[in-house]
């Protein structure tokens, strides 16, 4: 006869019956020392960012850095374009004409900050998910109507399958369910 084994785990999941809970149970999560939890809710709770003590992100920096590279390119682009590759003197102006390069080189600073925002913020969320394993916990379904969660990940530190669920329990959730893979 084999043993009977406890299915793999990405977390455990408890769900909560409003807002104000869930960012007093972020708070306590993080002030017992998990630091791989996430929460799920319908909309946007900024008590909540606060509560998890979420650092902050690279994607403002990312946006500088497509900024300054677009607005170079489209300097560097209109002067080699006026006075290297294509010099034509209308009026006696001189070729390298800067202010005549400043709308351009504004729409392309705007264009690349831009795309460069969506995109690095994309790669740092590692989007596209096609798949999370959340998604297997039945009642996770009310997460964009009414559904406020904090899931637990197993590869926390301090994660133990009895100790945390327990844990969750003295929380007072709705429900604890084992996020399976």
């Amino acid at each position: 006869m084999h043993e009977a084994t406890q299915p793999e785990l990405y977390g455990m999941m408890a769900e909560f019956l409003d807002a104000g809970d869930l960012v007093a149970a972020a708070r306590a999560v993080k002030k017992a020392g998990y630091r791989h939890f996430d929460a799920f809710t319908p909309a946007p709770i900024e008590a909540l960012q606060e509560a998890m003590e979420l650092e902050h992100t690279e994607v403002p920096l990312c946006t500088l850095i497509g900024g300054i590279c677009g607005g170079t390119v489209a300097f560097w682009l209109e002067y080699w374009i006026s006075k290297v590759n294509f010099p034509i003197n209308v009026g006696g102006r001189p070729l390298n004409s800067w202010p005549a390069f400043i709308p351009v080189t504004f729409e392309l600073t705007i264009l690349f900050a831009a795309l460069t925002a969506a995109f690095g913020m994309f790669a740092l969320n590692g989007l596209p998910r096609l798949y999370h394993p959340v998604f297997n916990v039945p009642r996770f379904s009310r997460v964009t109507s009414d559904g406020f969660f904090l899931c637990i990940e197993a590869k926390d530190a301090r994660f133990d399958r009895a100790g945390t669920r327990t844990f969750l329990e003295s929380l007072r959730p709705r429900e604890v369910t084992d996020v399976v893979p």
